[in-house]
């Protein structure tokens, strides 16, 4: 019988083997959870959206390859419209920058070590009640599949199809971006991480240059409908080469995609289901980091899930828990400010501010303290 196929056994279904996904059903195995692990691409290395930026906290805390991870990065330059630069430098190893395909393909071997089923080039359809929890329907090579699952966890993406499923929250704000992964372009002066507030090239978020020493990302994001992300991403490389010497420079993958920046989102779980990740509007509404995030909700899921699964009737209840749901108001009215802050001139003069002790405390906390 195939793993299609196979009934449920108080099972669940992960959809989606982004970082949340792949880190959910690991954590859902090592706890002895009957899991089955789909993603419509059939490598999880295949068409990566992200750029795959970790912080301190999820470094300290979480058991990540470190084969997977580029060198630490202990600097960020804040660059306003005008270029004028803010420097911030903190005496930790604040950043690393994931290598994305052999850090999925890690977790995924991880999974399959610990008993997960892989089900790769696999499209969730829907779902149906069914005794004992759902039926999942599934597109694979052209052929409908059924799963009967006691659960399903949605880990797939802003979009999410588990959540209009499941009549859960959806995501309504989002960014979209465009990011290119080079080598072999030396910067001078050391990793670093620089950032261009400038609302002509990125409006409602930045332009980034990533680069640790390896590997050097170039990537814009902001509001679509404000800017062409292909055409922004283009200005900004010719912007950087004009400091960094990119005539050698090689393109190893282009990424881009929509990062929810609404906030975590008001119902994301119920009796069938819940969201981890993007799905769930993990991403901090100021700095649109979602792996701290994707990690601590996927962990809690598996916590959550094992329990209901038991028959703890309160389980659901605790997710995503109030230890997660970091909602204070001033980054929701923060992202509100950057989104209306059309005009370079009034970014100029907050970038100015950065400049001044009291807000480039805030600089450095938005960077490199708890709310990344």
């Amino acid at each position: 019988m195939s793993p299609a196929t196979r009934p449920a056994d108080r099972s669940v279904l992960v959809v989606g083997a982004g970082l949340g996904g792949l880190f959910c059903a690991r954590e859902l195995a090592a706890r002895g959870v009957s899991t089955t692990l789909l993603d419509r691409k059939g490598s999880v290395g295949d068409a990566i959206h992200t750029t795959g930026i970790f912080v301190r906290r999820s470094l300290e805390e979480f058991a990540l390859p470190r084969e997977a991870l580029g060198p630490p990065i202990r600097r960020v330059a804040l660059l306003s419209p005008a270029r004028r630069a803010v420097f911030l430098e903190s005496e930790r190893d604040e950043f690393r920058v994931g290598r994305m395909r052999p850090l999925y393909e890690s977790l995924l071997a991880d999974c399959i070590t610990r008993g997960v089923r892989w089900l790769p080039g696999a499209r969730y359809l829907g779902s149906e009640i069914a005794e004992g929890g759902s039926r999942a329907f599934l597109s694979r090579e052209g052929v409908i599949h059924s799963v009967r699952a006691a659960f399903i966890v949605g880990a797939d993406g802003a979009g999410s199809r588990v959540a209009r499923d499941l009549s859960l929250s959806r995501n309504r704000r989002w960014i979209v971006g465009a990011e290119e992964v080079l080598a072999d372009a030396p910067a001078t002066g050391g990793p670093r991480f620089l950032c261009v507030l400038d609302p002509r090239l990125a409006p409602g978020y930045i332009a980034w240059m990533v680069y640790d020493g390896e590997e050097t990302h170039l990537g814009v994001g902001g509001y679509p409908g404000r800017f062409d992300p292909a055409r922004a991403l283009q200005a900004f490389r010719s912007e950087v080469g004009r400091l960094v010497d990119l005539t050698g420079a090689r393109v190893l993958e282009r990424r881009g995609g929509r990062i929810p920046v609404g906030g975590l989102l008001p119902r994301v779980a119920c009796a069938r289901g819940l969201l981890v990740g993007d799905s769930a509007g993990g991403p901090s509404p100021l700095t649109a980091g979602g792996f701290d995030a994707a990690l601590r909700l996927a962990r809690r899921a598996a916590q959550v899930v094992e329990g209901h699964l038991r028959g703890d009737r309160t389980a659901l209840a605790r997710y995503p828990g109030r230890s997660l749901e970091r909602p204070q108001l001033w980054p929701h009215v923060t992202r509100w400010l950057i989104a209306a802050a059309r005009s370079p001139l009034l970014l100029e003069a907050a970038c100015g501010l950065l400049r001044v002790a009291p807000f480039k405390a805030f600089a450095e906390r938005v960077f490199f303290g708890k709310s990344n």
